[in-house]
């Protein structure tokens, strides 16, 4: 059985006559993928913010790789890393050069190789010689990450890492997360989005109204629900699919012109 990897409970947490989180309890494996799914308002980001140390709790308790996070900050900072909502990264400097300033901050030596390393994960190498304001959305939330994982924390946060992405952008993120996982890093993933959780998550919980009201694999959360019907429909493509057969790394690399229309796939029928 795996060990935790983050353990809280009973967490709370008011703001004066507004109470945010209601008590709650979770646990996240060892080198998994945990999202905390819910809508804006219900107390992700604060509970992030506890299990970073950035914010005391009321009442409960939580430990983070075998650190208590009230007793332990120190030890928890050193265990953990944490991507916001938001890209913090200088965009005067460039890419190599927020990486170096990162791994000289946390004192390491050889700071060039480590961004030279990271810029490689990422594949970010072609663009590390240019100044971060001219990467993309997408390009800049990968090297946001990758600052993050200067010094390979055990344990790296991602809150609503893919707000305001495009579809291509979201994707390469969740590849990111992903690989991340399956080198060992245990991931816990504050997300809005329903198909996040779906495709990257080991292990959903639901926050609502302060208060954990679902647990469990995908699997599990579907279990209480009446079973799937089989029908035969015509399945059209998405506007998604569209978009990213167009412009994804699938595509043709021929353009499209006016004179050669590009001819979307014929639909085809799916079993749902």
């Amino acid at each position: 059985m795996m060990s935790a990897a983050i353990s809280a409970r009973g967490i709370e947490k008011s703001y004066g006559d507004l109470r945010v989180l209601r008590g709650v309890d979770l646990d996240v494996d060892e080198g998994s993928i945990f999202a905390l799914l819910g809508s804006n308002g219900a107390g992700k980001t604060t509970m992030v913010r506890i299990l970073s140390t950035l914010l005391s709790a009321d009442a409960g308790t939580a430990t983070v790789h075998g650190a208590d996070v009230s007793r332990e900050p120190r030890a928890v900072r050193e265990a953990i890393s944490l991507t916001g909502q938001f890209a913090a990264v200088d965009e005067i400097l460039t890419g190599r050069e927020n990486l170096v300033l990162v791994a000289k901050l946390r004192h390491l030596p050889d700071a060039g190789r480590i961004a030279d390393d990271l810029l490689s994960r990422f594949r970010l190498t072609d663009a590390g010689g240019r100044r971060v304001g001219t990467y993309s959305g997408g390009m800049r939330r990968r090297l946001d990450i990758a600052m993050s994982l200067v010094g390979n924390p055990a344990v790296i946060y991602l809150d609503e890492p893919t707000t305001g992405l495009d579809p291509e952008a979201r994707i390469e993120v969740w590849q990111v997360v992903k690989e991340l996982a399956d080198a060992g890093t245990t991931v816990l993933l504050t997300t809005q989005y329903l198909d996040e959780a779906e495709h990257l998550a080991d292990r959903i919980a639901i926050l609502h109204e302060g208060r954990i009201i679902a647990n469990g694999t995908l699997a599990e959360l579907k279990a209480p629900l009446p079973p799937a019907k089989v029908e035969y429909v015509e399945k059209q493509p998405t506007l998604e699919e569209i978009f990213l057969s167009l412009v994804g790394p699938d595509a043709t690399s021929a353009p499209n012109t006016p004179n050669t229309p590009h001819t979307p796939r014929a639909p085809k029928e799916d079993a749902v």
